[in-house]
């Protein structure tokens, strides 16, 4: 698949964009029946030239959790002699996020951070595979959590954001906590120039305030603001907020064999391969 790079040069039919970020034209193909559709991997180019804010998803988004956290458990549960399959470990932690946070937004439990969750989450996953916690030290188990303040970013990730930057206002809107966030983006070289998300808003996405108080926070108004995300339910919601929305594809993020987000499923304004790619069809 050729990236929007690849695309200018080979098609040489995406002109630049004008100084205020608008598309002038975009690459397309011919199908056989002589329609003209937008090249995949490439969107149609839209009008950004109102926006100054993108606020990013980041788990899956912005960085590859899966081998991230993948790396850091399969050495424990060997440690502790844990007899289950670190990868189908990792997506069955994983799986309790949903219904974590869903227990917040229904109002059925007080707000706590993410950090909370997910060790609540770790262990009760560590519980139903027969973890002696008595002979797990606490310290380990802390570490193992923080894995999530350690997560490889995907190799597109910090070029194309120091390259959007140079446009927009670029920042989180995660429900990962704020010191998660900072500690993930000293990690990774992440160049956000503000964090915000869940924890501005004591709600976790897809809640819509968790949209209007991130990019309130940020300084700007929902019209001025984009969503960029590899989630369409995260983009619908943001959507639903004001938000202008750019997917970026990450078909590997549960593995390879994923199933869900794939390809887009709504209407958005930018759709992607990396980050890289939405930095030159937003013209930054």
């Amino acid at each position: 698949m050729m990236t929007g790079a690849a695309a200018v040069a080979a098609a040489g039919i995406l002109k630049s964009a004008n100084s205020s970020g608008a598309a002038q034209s975009h690459p397309k193909t011919m199908a056989d029946d002589g329609h003209v559709t937008p090249a995949k991997g490439v969107s149609v180019r839209q009008d950004f030239s109102g926006i100054g804010f993108l606020g990013f998803d980041v788990y899956g988004t912005v960085v590859d959790w899966r081998p991230s956290v993948f790396r850091a458990a399969k050495p424990f549960l060997e440690r502790h002699g844990i007899g289950v399959d670190p990868a189908a470990f990792v997506d069955e932690w994983r799986s309790l996020y949903d219904p974590a946070t869903q227990r917040i937004r229904s109002g059925q439990r007080p707000w706590v951070k993410l950090d909370v969750l997910s060790r609540e989450s770790l262990e009760a996953t560590l519980s139903r595979h027969g973890a002696n916690f008595g002979a797990i030290p606490a310290s380990e188990l802390a570490d193992l959590n923080a894995t999530w303040e350690r997560l490889d970013p995907w190799p597109d990730s910090v070029e194309g954001l120091t390259l959007l930057k140079k446009r927009f206002a670029i920042g989180t809107i995660s429900n990962g906590s704020l010191a998660g966030m900072m500690k993930l983006a000293r990690f990774g070289g992440l160049p956000w120039d503000i964090i915000t998300g869940a924890e501005i808003a004591n709600n976790y996405k897809p809640s819509p305030q968790t949209y209007l108080k991130s990019v309130e926070a940020a300084g700007f108004r929902p019209e001025q603001a984009a969503m960029v995300a590899a989630h369409n339910g995260d983009l619908a919601a943001a959507k639903a907020a004001g938000l202008r929305t750019v997917f970026v594809r990450r078909p590997t993020e549960y593995g390879p064999n994923q199933t869900v987000d794939r390809e887009p499923t709504g209407d958005w304004d930018v759709v992607a391969d990396s980050l890289v790619e939405v930095a030159h069809i937003l013209g930054a």
